[in-house]
């Protein structure tokens, strides 16, 4: 059988999660890691694997089925993902809510120029949370929807903090506030801001003689990421992050309460939950599968700019149809 042939763009720590979930995925092989970086840096863990500049990406586009796009959705993925969609079907993990709709028609607009297949947002939340909020929805019609994430490293909002000016490095944990998840898990339809249902806690680590205050303020004010929650923001070494702060766990759940009955007397509860050692690892599990339908769908001419929402569920999996129906129906 030939192998699916999965480029990365980007190795950071997700660029290295798709990596090793490729070598669980028997039926799709690395074709090539591209770099803003010095190539020669880069220390792949697959022997024989080329590394090649980022900006001659598409001089290998006959030579690659899927590029997965790994780079962050503050600056990168916006830029990158409608530039390479043009030259590749691609894979992005875009996971700034706010932004999806215009980031969704410039990438479709660029699908639809170059006759390639994309997929935005996979991870799992943009991703499998998504999809337990439509199932859970379509399910129980008359109900409230309620996501929690953490308490765990946003690796998004991490990234936001590093490219304030005056920060050489940071994490960014999210955490649930416990009083909401309770009344979510009791049947609660009360509607629940942002700053009630989550808080933001930042540790930094920033340059010798820089602003602290002025980092902070950028922090807290900061639109899409922390203006919304309570924040608090720690200002710690290097060496501390290194020490308390170097894992990057993370997790959640989506909860769905509602009535049901002929008269609503009966209460139904739907919930779905992570727990994740690596965050970036099982990232990056969900992009290779998602990569896997992309392929499919390109093959079949349906071109065009994806989420997950647009995907039948067997084009996810490796197995036939006949096994699907014989091993997990």
């Amino acid at each position: 059988m030939e192998k699916i042939k999965i480029g990365i763009m980007g190795y950071g720590n997700l660029g290295r999660g798709v990596e090793c979930a490729l070598s669980q995925n028997d039926d799709m092989a690395l074709s090539f890691i591209f770099t803003r970086r010095d190539p020669s840096s880069i220390k792949p863990l697959t022997d024989g694997i080329k590394v090649v500049p980022a900006d001659m990406a598409p001089e290998f586009a006959d030579k690659t089925d899927v590029l997965i796009l790994c780079g962050g959705s503050s600056t990168d993925l916006p830029v990158q993902t409608p530039k390479y969609a043009e030259f590749f079907n691609v894979v992005d993990s875009f996971d700034t809510h706010a932004h999806i709709p215009e980031h969704f028609a410039a990438v479709d607009a660029a699908c639809l120029k170059g006759g390639h297949t994309a997929l935005i947002s996979a991870g799992w939340d943009p991703g499998m949370f998504s999809l337990a909020r439509l199932y859970s929805s379509a399910v129980l019609p008359s109900g409230k929807t309620y996501t929690f994430w953490g308490r765990g490293v946003s690796q998004g909002h991490s990234d936001a903090i590093r490219r304030i000016d005056g920060v050489l490095d940071a994490r960014q944990y999210t955490v649930p506030v416990d009083e909401a998840v309770k009344a979510a898990r009791e049947g609660s339809v009360e509607e629940f801001s942002a700053r009630q249902m989550h808080t933001r806690e930042c540790w930094v680590v920033a340059a010798e003689g820089s602003d602290r205050e002025a980092i902070r303020e950028k922090i807290v004010s900061m639109p899409n990421y922390f203006a919304d929650y309570d924040t608090t923001v720690n200002f710690i070494s290097q060496e501390e992050l290194n020490e308390k702060h170097r894992g990057l766990p993370h997790g959640g759940f989506v909860i769905r309460s509602g009535k049901n009955g002929a008269n609503g007397e009966h209460t139904s509860s739907i919930e779905y939950s992570l727990k994740l050692d690596s965050n970036p690892e099982f990232t990056s599990l969900v992009l290779v599968a998602f990569a896997r339908a992309v392929y499919r769908l390109s093959s079949q001419g349906q071109y065009g700019c994806k989420t997950v929402f647009d995907i039948p569920p067997a084009l996810l999996s490796p197995l036939t149809p006949e096994q699907l129906r014989h091993e997990l129906l």
